[in-house]
């Protein structure tokens, strides 16, 4: 891989192609990330919550990460996501992940409940315990944990993981987070702070909109994590013109928004499978316009 370690760069969350009939189309996704390699991202995270994952069986679950390592050219990685509602389950999916090729793991922490510290540090010890490199997923909006720099020092301190993704949108974090732990790597986690968390320092970015638009998102992702001003100055206005269609990204309908700007943009998006319903008019209205907004500046 271009970077030195492998969770670093862009690793696109894809979307999950489904037939007409709700069944995934294996086929497209496998030719959507041979696309995803062939327009500058470093790897891809399956599994995510963009991902669906929640709604597939295990036998299709485990087929998603065999796709995508299968359809990855030599240097092109595969973070598995292995979020689960038990821990045993979590490991198991990390074993999969492994055997199959994966190089990384997007881990969310327990999820069933609000856990307490000592339950989220047993957790990713045990799915540490299979070797592969572990990204921490802090996404308390719906897991109702919140990873807080403190305790992601202690993760780290303890060996568990080796990076964050940073879904909070509170950008200060990045700051307090290197304090306590400089080693431990941050990869933004929302497509809406992605300039600000190149700025402080993320070497890494599980994205969404790469789905729809990768070529310019690998140009903004790499202006504005080089460190140096005059891209910085260069990516702003870039930043401006696509943070709209970005914002997505963190917002409830994020599968869905996300499926109808590739679409729009000539990828395949299309359904999602229940309880995700198709978007309102007046969302589905606002998401075109951004998008082909977007499109219209050649965007692409």
């Amino acid at each position: 891989m271009a970077d030195s370690k492998a969770w670093h760069g862009i690793f696109t969350a894809t979307a999950l192609p489904f037939n007409d009939d709700l069944s995934v189309d294996f086929d497209g996704f496998a030719e959507h990330v041979s696309w995803l390699a062939a327009n500058g991202t470093q790897g891809v995270c399956p599994n995510g919550s963009l991902g669906e994952y929640q709604t597939l069986s295990d036998e299709e679950r485990a087929r998603v990460i065999t796709t995508a390592v299968e359809a990855s050219p030599e240097g092109f990685g595969v973070m598995a996501g292995a979020g689960a509602y038990g821990t045993l389950q979590s490991v198991r999916w990390v074993e999969q992940a492994a055997e199959a090729g994966a190089v990384s793991i997007l881990q969310l922490p327990p999820n069933t409940y609000k856990a307490d510290r000592e339950s989220v540090v047993n957790h990713y010890k045990a799915v540490s315990q299979v070797g592969l490199p572990i990204v921490a997923y802090n996404n308390p909006y719906d897991t109702k944990v919140d990873l807080s720099p403190e305790l992601l020092a202690e993760l780290h301190g303890e060996g568990y993981i080796v990076a964050v993704k940073e879904f909070t949108g509170d950008v200060r974090r990045a700051y307090e987070i290197q304090e306590l732990a400089p080693e431990l790597d941050i990869l933004i986690g929302s497509d809406d702070v992605l300039l600000e968390l190149g700025i402080a320092g993320a070497v890494g970015w599980i994205a969404g909109y790469p789905n729809a638009i990768p070529q310019s998102t690998v140009e903004l992702y790499n202006l504005a994590t080089s460190g140096n001003l005059a891209d910085i100055e260069k990516a702003l206005p870039i930043y401006r013109d696509l943070h709209s269609l970005l914002r997505w990204d963190s917002k409830t309908e994020f599968v869905q928004a996300i499926k109808l700007s590739m679409d729009i943009a000539g990828r395949k998006g299309g359904i999602c499978r229940p309880p995700r319903t198709p978007l309102p008019a007046d969302i589905h209205a606002k998401v075109t316009a951004d998008t082909e907004a977007a499109l219209a500046k050649g965007y692409k």
